[in-house]
Order: C-alpha cells, then structure tokens, then sequence
C-alpha cells in the first residue's frame, strides 16, 4: 500500500445550520476514528470542531468555512488523510483502501478480476469484485470466503472456489 495513497475516511453531506458546520457521513468506525486528525485533503480543510450527531454521522465545523452557502457547497467532499498517517492495524485487520485496486484470484490462482469496492450492509464486509467483462460479484470478507489476501497473498486477494459467482 502506498503510504502517499489518500484513504476516505468522510464525505460531507451537507450544510448544519447556518454558522458554516457540515454533516458527515463517516467510513470509519465512528467520530473517535476523525478525532486523531486535525487536517484533511493534504490540510486544505483544518478541523475546529468535531463532534457525534447521534445518528451514526458527525458534525464537523472547518475553519476554512464561515457559512452555510460554503458549507453547502461542499456536499460530496470526501474527507482524506495520507495512508502513512493512519494508525498501524493488528493482525487480521485492513483498510478498505487496502483492498480496492488487489487482483483477485481463486485458490487454483484463476484470474477473478479486481476488487473495485468494499461494502458493510450491517452484517459484515463485503468484497464486489469486477471481472475482465465488467460484470461484478459480490463476495463476504470472511475467512471461509477469502483465506487470503494483501501482502501476505502476493499483494492480491485469493477466494476460496465456489464464492465467485
């Protein structure tokens, strides 16, 4: 994983009142996973104020924004950080961004395409997988299903036979 690779960690939803705050729809693991950083998109937006808005997302209040109609204007800004900043991870863990973009092969080292998105539909991760033709599958990230993947696996993804469909 490049360490200069921006990762998304936010995007913004939308305008809070009008004093220049914005809604946050988070990636992470709640608030406490942006209350580390400081700065986004290579410091082009400095946080001033963080904080839960009780409904899984945040409110965020950035100095470089003083009013409703800026901070409107950045809906659908993704909110980044340098992979080299994000903290280490234990044994088993990943980043999405540390997914998206491997080749994905089977256990027989069949090329299955590239992982193209990670999703979390409440029961766990989910791996969608675009094939050479460009139609897409759909696999979970669970041991059964992807023994293998990263570094350890030669920098791809390896799914176990008879998960791609």
């Amino acid at each position: 994983m490049a360490a200069d690779k921006p990762v998304t960690l936010a995007a913004v939803a939308g305008a809070h009142g009008v004093t220049g705050e914005v809604r946050l729809k988070l990636f992470g693991e709640g608030v406490a996973a942006l209350q580390r950083y400081r700065a986004f998109n290579d410091s082009a937006l400095t946080v001033v104020k963080l904080r839960d808005d009780g409904k899984g997302g945040a409110v965020a209040r950035f100095a470089e924004v003083t009013d409703r109609n800026a901070a409107e204007a950045l809906r659908g800004t993704l909110l980044t950080v340098r992979r080299a900043e994000m903290p280490p991870l234990a044994e088993g863990e990943y980043y999405y961004a540390d997914l998206i973009g491997l080749a994905c092969v089977s256990t027989a080292g069949e090329a299955l395409g590239e992982c193209v998105a990670v999703e979390n539909f409440g029961a766990g991760d989910v791996l969608e997988v675009r094939r050479p033709d460009g139609k897409t599958f759909m696999v979970p990230m669970k041991p059964e299903a992807v023994p293998e993947w990263g570094p350890e696996a030669g920098g791809r993804i390896v799914i176990a036979e008879g998960w791609a469909s």
